[in-house]
């Protein structure tokens, strides 16, 4: 998400990271370039307007004009502002387990309501809730069914009454949720194709017999300002708490996601990143901030990462990956959680400085050779997958033809395990730099080292190396006297 804003912010920052110091001129040429960026994205007009005043105010102001370089200085500006256009702060959402809560989700035919509603209820099973899903489209059809089968496929206890007035609908899922001890009751509505046609009083008439503690209206990112105009109709027709955006991984220019907030006044509450159920991140205005800026989201990563990683088998695996004993068996291991993590695009995008080099080098990032990775070595043995050496050809044919694969296949991917293994040891040492320099071709031994060349705990300190240098001058002096 964001990758062409990004991109073209970057390019301003290392334009301005050229120039000797901040001056009106270089600091009019950022904010124009960035006004562009901004347009481009699909960002509403008036929100870049009042964006970039402030930004160039900013930029102009006597309390940034210190010793820090000017491209530096720039991004902190645009990241502080870009957190207050997305809001600031997170929103306030909790669900009290004590109590009824209710949900009703509001939005425009095919904006991804009855999907969104599946992850919403996934979400609170998580959290030790009891979530009840209700079907209040009665137009769309297959709608009930559909939302069936989501609550089936996340757990989730489903509720419907057919074709019957949506009111009526409502009122008995109360019933129902109270007798049977439901705490998180979600009531998916119909979507529409435009504004004008919503029924002004079967929604008013939901709202007064459930009595949400949130109304939130889906909206799908993709459709950049027309989101945007849904929801500041829906939050003037209807009354709304609060944005849920779908569809944000499809989305390169964020436009919808950076305008939503300042032109409703209401928070950008969730936001889907992926067709799974566990797609769903609550919104971090300062996370996405920094996502955009190519600044990473490492607390949003180690979250994810806590979900599914067992903490031993972590601590394992990273020491086989040190020793370079990381095998087959492990890596296939290692495939099947970050699956369960989300996508991998998004993963690495996550990880400071290296969205952008994922961006630059594709081919090293295919998703798609996971499954053919995945088939190739469920071919082999238990013996070959813990020992990768011992694959000479007889045994690459076999599991070419195990896989479905031609001989080449293997080899290509026994090549590129071995890269793989070479590059895990490389970031475990040396981060984003170590693997760009992985990348781009330099040898894996010099990768990680710190400017000096030094590696870990040989690393000595600029302030550190200037007094042993100092100390070492005086003792040649005094040994010349």
């Amino acid at each position: 998400m964001f990758e062409s804003l990004g991109d073209k912010l970057e390019g301003v920052f290392r334009k301005l990271s050229g120039t000797g110091a901040i001056s009106e001129s270089n600091i009019k040429d950022a904010v124009r370039q960035t006004r562009l960026a901004l347009l481009e994205a699909d960002v509403n007009f008036k929100v870049v307007k009042e964006f970039t005043a402030h930004v160039t105010e900013k930029a102009l102001g006597a309390e940034v004009l210190s010793n820090v370089r000017p491209g530096d200085m720039f991004v902190k500006i645009l990241h502080d502002e870009l957190v207050q256009m997305l809001g600031g702060t997170p929103a306030e959402f909790s669900m009290p387990p004590d109590k009824l809560n209710t949900i009703v989700l509001l939005g425009l035919q095919g904006s991804g309501k009855t999907t969104f509603s599946g992850k919403l209820a996934q979400r609170f099973i998580k959290e030790g809730l009891k979530p009840l899903l209700v079907a209040c489209d009665i137009y769309r059809p297959a709608a009930i069914d559909q939302l069936k089968v989501v609550s089936k496929a996340v757990g989730a206890a489903f509720f419907e009454m057919g074709t019957a007035p949506v009111v009526k609908i409502a009122s008995a899922a109360m019933d129902k949720a109270v007798r049977e001890g439901y705490n998180a009751v979600i009531f998916d509505t119909a979507g529409r194709l435009h504004i004008d046609e919503v029924k002004m009083d079967e929604l008013q008439g939901l709202k007064k017999v459930v009595k949400p503690a949130f109304t939130f209206l889906v909206a799908d990112a993709t459709t950049g300002q027309d989101a945007v105009n849904s929801a500041e109709a829906f939050t003037s027709m209807v009354g709304i708490d609060g944005v849920c955006l779908t569809k944000l991984d499809g989305d390169a220019r964020g436009g919808a996601a950076l305008s939503i907030k300042k032109v409703t006044g209401k928070p950008i509450v969730f936001a889907g990143t992926g067709e799974k159920p566990e797609n769903l991140e609550f919104f971090h205005p300062d996370r996405m901030a920094g996502r955009i800026l190519g600044m990473g989201d490492v607390v949003s990563l180690v979250e994810k990462a806590s979900e599914v990683i067992d903490e031993k088998q972590a601590l394992a695996m990273q020491k086989k990956i040190r020793k370079q004993n990381f095998s087959f068996q492990d890596f296939l291991d290692h495939m099947k959680m970050i699956k369960r993590m989300g996508s991998l695009k998004d993963l690495m995008g996550m990880i400071p400085g290296v969205g952008k080099l994922m961006r630059e080098n594709e081919d090293a990032f295919d998703e798609k050779q996971f499954g053919r990775f995945e088939a190739m070595i469920h071919s082999m043995t238990p013996q070959e997958r813990e020992y990768p050496d011992i694959l000479n050809g007889s045994r690459r044919v076999r599991i070419a033809k195990g896989s479905g694969n031609s001989v080449d296949t293997v080899n290509q991917m026994i090549k590129e395990f071995n890269q793989a293994r070479k590059m895990m040891k490389t970031m475990m040492s040396g981060g984003a730099r170590g693997l760009k320099a992985m990348m781009s071709g330099e040898a894996p031994e010099e990768a990680g080292r710190n400017p000096s060349g030094q590696r870990g705990s040989n690393y000595t300190p600029p302030k550190r190396r200037k007094k042993k240098q100092k100390a070492s001058n005086q003792r040649g002096k005094r040994k010349r006297k």
